[in-house]
């Protein structure tokens, strides 16, 4: 088990856009945390003072067609729950990413949930191409994520014997 956890900043752009940019990792020690943070560059262009005025006046329809996040991946983020809830699947833990993973093959095996299928088919895809990606794997083939749904789900965490 690996005791580093990505560290994440949120940074609004000038048009208003959030992006989510990894400054360095944490590392558990003790009680505590201590933090690494990697080389970074401070911008030389000086904070315009309206980013904020300019995104609240923009009409609703322009930031739905938003591109995804820059900065690696597809721009997915990890469901609201959990430790590291809606942080980028990219450069989540592996740990954290067969988490979630377990919870999106529960829900894909729950009739009930039905639809919101589709989305957590491209969540579960995207967190098996980063796990394959951090074990140095070639990311799985469509075909095979899609016949594991026919399966049973493996064991969820109320099924742990501790």
């Amino acid at each position: 088990m690996s005791d580093r956890f990505p560290v994440w900043v949120a940074v609004t752009r000038d048009d208003g856009r959030v992006e989510q940019v990894r400054v360095g990792s944490a590392m558990k020690t003790g009680e505590g945390f201590t933090v690494a943070f990697d080389a970074m560059v401070i911008g030389s262009q000086p904070m315009s003072a309206a980013p904020r005025a300019a995104a609240a006046a923009r009409p609703a329809a322009a930031s739905a067609s938003r591109p995804p996040p820059p900065g690696g991946g597809d721009g997915l983020l990890l469901p609201n729950y959990g430790r590291s809830k809606g942080m980028p699947v990219v450069g989540a833990s592996l740990q954290d990413l067969e988490f979630y993973a377990n919870g999106s093959r529960r829900s894909l095996s729950d009739p009930s949930k039905a639809r919101w299928h589709d989305k957590e088919k491209q969540l579960l895809a995207a967190i098996e191409n980063e796990i394959a990606r951090q074990r140095g794997e070639d990311p799985p083939s469509s075909s095979s994520s899609s016949a594991s749904f026919d399966e049973p789900p493996p064991p969820g965490d109320e099924d742990a014997p501790f």
